[in-house]
């Protein structure tokens, strides 16, 4: 994995703790959002922790940089803030960021959150998503969607999606479709396939952007 923030003693202590944990090793370190890229089209990590404030290429510019590069599809970033502020939540994600942490986290929930993201699963909470939706609502606004995508949705799938939308896990998913837990990965993995999503993130943000589903609405 790969650290991004501008303040070196940040960055030394993140990496003290994650290259502590037997699975984790940290490839490398950047100061900036294109050194981060450019690290990352380099070494090819897993994840890539990245701070939001950061001289020239900002975190949110160089994980829009990443999710639109076809070679690192399989990159994920998680972006880090002192701020748990909505408009970073929204526009992180937008960018392609498949999570959201805040400094202050706790170290073991720092490691477990680089562990979610890495096997592919989005750290979006229900307290972020929560947000998210309220911030999406205030703007008011949709991003243009191409209506053909959701319509190659099954029924069950766009009622997958909402449910991702609003907060669950699969597990609840399943609990509440009385579906198994495979089963209703599948469902995600298969939405996220026709929609061209990276992860749960992005489909929280196309079902709220495309209209799929509604604030107060689901």
């Amino acid at each position: 994995m790969i650290l991004a923030d501008d303040q070196a003693l940040v960055r030394a202590g993140f990496r003290v703790l994650l290259d502590a944990a037997d699975d984790i090793t940290v490839v490398g370190e950047a100061g900036d959002g294109q050194t981060a890229v450019e690290l990352a089209r380099l070494s090819r990590p897993d994840v890539v922790l990245m701070d939001v404030r950061m001289p020239g290429v900002d975190g949110i510019a160089a994980t829009r940089l990443i999710a639109n590069d076809s070679d690192l599809s399989e990159l994920k970033v998680v972006i880090l803030t002192t701020f748990e502020a909505d408009e970073y939540i929204f526009e992180a994600l937008r960018a392609g960021a498949s999570g959201f942490l805040v400094k202050d986290t706790e170290p073991d929930d720092l490691i477990d959150a680089v562990r979610i993201v890495a096997r592919g699963d989005a750290l979006l909470s229900p307290s972020v998503t929560r947000r998210l939706i309220g911030s999406i609502s205030a703007r008011g606004t949709k991003r243009p969607i191409d209506a053909s995508l959701l319509s190659t949705l099954t029924s069950r799938e766009r009622e997958v999606m909402a449910l991702v939308a609003s907060g669950m896990t699969n597990d609840e998913i399943a609990e509440s479709l009385y579906m198994s837990p495979l089963t209703a990965k599948t469902h995600v993995s298969r939405t996220m396939t026709k929609l061209g999503a990276r992860d749960r993130a992005q489909l929280v943000v196309i079902a709220y952007e495309s209209g799929l589903v509604s604030p107060g609405r689901p």
